[in-house]
């Protein structure tokens, strides 16, 4: 994500804009009953930019209906924007004067946390988060001491889009029957997409689920190695293409590819490319040794947090609940587009008539796990690029499979 400079937006489509919530019957209460106590409550809010364009964007939507669920608080709003991917950079600055709200990529959740910049969740918005959303999505705002730390709104993964006038939906469902058929391009030797057929097959990072740093990586043993081989075979195929610097995107438009892996950030010009023929499913599975093994895209979320220095935490901390609730994610869906992380939402019509929504959705449901955000986790990357980088060439091949994989995993753990 861009940079985006911090600012506060007023005027009368004000986004820095005071909401007096109003109980009773504006002072005309009957002889003897008590006035209506109201707390007043300035609330400093960051968020993207395209969330506040104006007073009808979803952010001053929300405000106003939570001002208005929450009569108890006369709140004056503060808002200025920062996207989610400078949440961290930006708040640990000066985590005493930063946004009492704010919305955050949950991979700088160990960032936000060492520097005392993220509550933790009261009881009731655990509830919330766990009812709402999957196991992953869960584990996404769970530090390494096992508490939630923010309210998850929408998922950050990848699934697959393809051509249906090349495969069906059944076809769709299995990597070895798409490459039979029509020519399908995986990015592998990205260290974000590769390690999805390894832990698919029972590979780890960091535990079961991944927040034990002592646990180290686990991609090794003879299922680790069974992958590996596959893999070879894999890149050998004449209807496999390595997505590198954009060519599965720019194939599918060319029609050069029936098939690529990729996020929601791509549905327009993937949709703009097929048309009509405009499909999305989960990651598929693939053919090991005649067993099924399934893809397991990362995810991680984009979240709501609160400030544990703020001067009214417990407003804070309802108001970060309230943007990430069903309500507020269903809006964002329908201002914005932007895909929710509630399970219940895939039923609703407007979500279930979109291929990406119900890609997303179920990925995170079936076909992912965590994304690990331990600092170890930094020891992965580069490592995991030149074994890829590895298979394609053919430096890492069928009879050296074992040896190579444990080498790479080696590295990895030093």
């Amino acid at each position: 994500m861009k940079k985006r400079s911090i600012y506060l937006i007023g005027g009368a489509a004000a986004l820095a804009l005071s909401l007096t919530a109003c109980g009773g019957n504006s002072g005309t209460a009957d002889k003897g009953s008590a006035p209506a106590k109201h707390t007043a409550v300035t609330l400093s809010v960051w968020g993207p930019q395209e969330d506040q364009t104006d007073a009808n964007s979803w952010l001053p939507v929300q405000e106003a209906a939570f001002a208005k669920a929450h009569p108890e608080y006369t709140i004056t709003w503060k808002n200025a924007v920062v996207a989610e991917g400078d949440a961290a950079t930006t708040v640990k600055q000066d985590p005493s004067s930063a946004a009492d709200v704010y919305m955050f990529a949950n991979d700088q959740l160990g960032t936000l946390v060492e520097a005392n910049a993220i509550g933790v969740l009261p009881p009731a918005s655990v509830a919330q988060v766990k009812k709402q959303n999957t196991k992953v999505m869960t584990e996404s705002v769970t530090g390494t001491d096992k508490k939630l730390y923010g309210v998850p709104y929408t998922a950050n993964t990848w699934f697959m889009y393809y051509n249906t006038a090349k495969f069906t939906a059944d076809d769709a469902k299995n990597l070895d029957a798409m490459l039979a058929k029509g020519k399908v391009a995986f990015p592998i030797d990205n260290s974000w997409y590769l390690p999805a057929f390894y832990t698919g097959n029972g590979s780890t990072l960091f535990g079961a689920d991944g927040t034990d740093e002592s646990a180290g990586f686990g991609f090794t043993g003879q299922g680790a190695t069974d992958v590996t081989k596959y893999l070879t075979t894999l890149v050998k195929n004449k209807n496999f293409v390595d997505d590198v610097n954009g060519s599965g995107l720019a194939g599918l438009q060319h029609g050069r590819i029936d098939a690529y892996f990729s996020g929601s950030w791509d549905a327009a010009a993937v949709k703009a490319a097929l048309g009509a023929n405009y499909g999305a499913a989960q990651p598929a599975s693939y053919t090991l040794d005649g067993k099924q093994v399934q893809l397991k895209a990362f995810a991680g979320s984009k979240a709501v947090a609160f400030n544990p220095n703020a001067k009214n935490p417990k407003a804070a901390a309802e108001f970060a609940a309230f943007l990430g609730s069903t309500k507020a994610q269903k809006s964002h869906y329908t201002l914005r587009g932007i895909i929710p992380s509630d399970k219940s939402l895939a039923d609703e019509s407007s979500i279930a008539a979109d291929p990406v929504a119900v890609a997303q959705m179920n990925t995170t449901k079936n076909a992912s796990i965590l994304q690990p955000t331990v600092p170890s986790m930094g020891n992965f990357w580069d490592p995991t690029a030149a074994f890829g980088k590895a298979i394609l060439s053919g430096d890492v091949n069928a009879s050296n499979a074992a040896a190579k994989t444990e080498a790479w995993n080696a590295s990895m753990n030093k």
